[in-house]
């Protein structure tokens, strides 16, 4: 299974001004929602503050303006706490759910410009579960840990006021603990980061395997898989149980222990305060704000200590998110616009090396030299493993050459934009992909979304799908379900074929366009190809053994190497590599070149 690299934890303070610059935008909002915190701490602190004269005023003094008052102040009190409350809460989340989402965006922008060969090392389910997922645990530092620690921090102050304003000697009592419960909260700390890095990266396999088994549920069936599959997902489910109990060993253990430091202290305070109570040095209602400011005191300082488990998760989230943020796209450092090219293509001593290969190892492509006219049709023949899709992975710069230089109407492609070159190469390969939305947006994709009803359809016609397209519930508009599930092979591929001719790009690649595909289905798309070559530059790579005879020009690839060049006829005189070839393929034209 290709996992994502270990994410080693980096500098927590650097990282949190970071997460915090995604609320910028958002800075008044969120102040409202800190305002409204600090004015429910302050309430909180407030209710203490009012017992003293609450008791001694009714009870013991049986004051009448007090009787009065009392009800009218705790109506207040609550109304102004409620409606804060509710202020801070929404705002809060409503800041959350829009850092969520600016993450989300920032990464999503980044994947669709990342390198094919970040694809090629990464798994996709771990992807996914980063935007989904890590994304997701962000909001408990961005947003709610600030307005806990506000409004926590602000009511343990505020009781702090009330304590030292009733009693100042047993005040510093309760302040003795703090440095205590610093030091446990910062070991704490320490594991709590390291349990969520390791939950985290669980969780991107976890969706991984979820994927697969999805994705390849007939294979899984047919071949009896289901144990398998069922094994691996209790393995890596499993794993994510076993982080996440480590985490809540850590958050369980903080709690209680930081409570019994702090009822140390509650009971020593209340021992005192009962002592002078008796010795009448101190008032009922005096002691009573007391033990009440020391019993609020525990809450928000629990919630304090506890909200340390949700912001070392949400540093942790934040630190894979960034990671896919801060990785490179792929390089387009190319400042001219290809504009319209003519077709005509060349190879120039291109060798290519796979990032990360190891260096002991041929390079995959090795001193490609060759050259394709505008209109010409070149197919690349070879075992498996020989360079073909490496070459044609070139073309569009999937990849870039290691050395060498593609020259494209004899300029330097290097000196292109990335998207002035794409828009003149399309790719019909023997994976047809197709989106989950209608006939007409998967054959108008992208650039082409604007692109008329009669433009489409003139390419469906041209691509031999406008016959089953009008046969279906909704035409063009009918939903092809995810990734064409709907539809047949020889369908699927038709409308891929129909994109191309969309495009009306000038350079053609044809990667196995239709090995997958039964011979009527075959039949069917072999004549849409041949249409869609007709004026344009095309490389056909292990193709149909009628198209390659009919190629202008075959290409011999060993080991990332021609080997052979020359037409059909030219090569079978040869008698080298693909008279060999040819040799061993079944009788019939329409049979498959040997893959290997």
């Amino acid at each position: 299974m290709s996992r994502l690299p270990e994410t080693p934890p980096v500098d927590s303070v650097a990282l949190y001004r970071r997460l915090l610059g995604f609320v910028r935008p958002y800075a008044g909002v969120f102040a409202v929602a800190v305002l409204a915190m600090v004015v429910v701490a302050a309430t909180e602190a407030a209710l203490p503050a009012i017992m003293k004269p609450i008791l001694d005023g009714t009870f013991v003094e049986r004051d009448p303006k007090w009787i009065t008052l009392i009800p009218l102040l705790l109506i207040g009190l609550f109304t102004v706490r409620g409606l804060a409350t509710f202020a801070g809460t929404y705002c809060t989340q409503y800041v959350g759910s829009r850092v969520v989402l600016d993450l989300r965006q920032r990464m999503f922008d980044n994947l669709v410009r990342l390198p094919a060969s970040y694809y090629e090392r990464h798994a996709s389910g771990n992807l996914i579960s980063r935007v989904t997922y890590d994304a997701a645990q962000v909001t408990t530092a961005a947003t709610d840990a600030v307005t806990i620690i506000v409004k926590d921090g602000v009511s343990i102050i505020a009781l702090l006021a009330v304590l030292l304003w009733l009693d100042w000697m047993l005040t510093l009592v309760v302040l003795a603990m703090a440095p205590l419960i610093a030091w446990i909260v910062k070991a704490v700390s320490r594991r709590l980061r390291a349990a969520s890095l390791s939950a985290q990266r669980t969780m991107g396999d976890i969706t991984h395997v979820l994927q697969e088994s999805i994705d390849n549920h007939k294979v899984v069936k047919v071949f009896g898989g289901q144990q398998a599959e069922r094994s691996r997902f209790f393995e890596v489910a499993n794993r994510m149980r076993r982080f996440t109990m480590k985490q809540v060993v850590a958050a369980a253990a903080n709690v209680p222990v930081v409570q019994l430091i702090a009822a140390l202290a509650v009971s020593f305070v209340v021992y005192i305060a009962a002592e002078r109570a008796m010795q009448d040095r101190t008032t009922v209602g005096a002691f009573v704000s007391f033990v009440t400011a020391m019993l609020l005191l525990t809450s928000p300082l629990k919630r304090l200590t506890s909200i340390n488990e949700y912001l070392q998760k949400g540093l942790a989230a934040a630190q894979t998110v960034f990671e896919v943020i801060d990785t490179q796209p792929e390089p387009d450092e190319g400042r001219e616009d290809a504009g319209r090219l003519t077709g005509a293509l060349a190879f120039d001593a291109v060798s290519f090396r796979y990032p990360g290969a190891e260096e002991d190892r041929p390079p995959a492509l090795q001193s490609i030299t060759f050259a394709m006219s505008p209109g010409e049709t070149v197919a690349l023949v070879g075992l498996s493993g020989s360079g073909k899709t490496t070459l044609a992975n070139l073309i569009p710069r999937f990849h870039a050459p290691s050395s060498g230089r593609l020259l494209f109407d004899g300029r330097d492609g290097a000196g292109f934009t990335l998207a002035s070159l794409r828009r003149n190469v399309a790719l019909v390969s023997q994976e047809v992909t197709l989106f989950n939305d209608t006939i007409a947006a998967n054959i108008a994709y992208g650039a082409m979304a604007d692109a008329p009803r009669q433009a489409i359809e003139a390419a469906a016609r041209a691509a031999g799908a406008h016959g089953f397209i009008m046969a279906l519930p909704h035409g063009y508009d009918t939903e092809v379900g995810e990734n064409g599930l709907r539809l047949s092979g020889g369908q699927r591929q038709r409308l891929a074929i129909a994109r191309a001719f969309l495009k009306n790009a000038p350079i053609l690649v044809l990667d196995e366009a239709t090995s997958a595909l039964d011979n009527e289905s075959e039949r069917q798309v072999q004549r849409a190809l041949e249409e869609l070559m007709r004026g344009r530059s095309t490389l056909v790579i292990a193709h149909r053994l009628s198209t390659i005879e009919r190629a202008d020009r075959i290409l011999v690839l060993e080991q990332g190497r021609i080997v052979e060049s020359g037409t059909h006829a030219e090569l079978l005189a040869r008698e080298g590599t693909y008279a060999l070839l040819h040799r061993q393929h079944p009788v019939g034209a329409s049979e498959p070149w040997p893959a290997g």
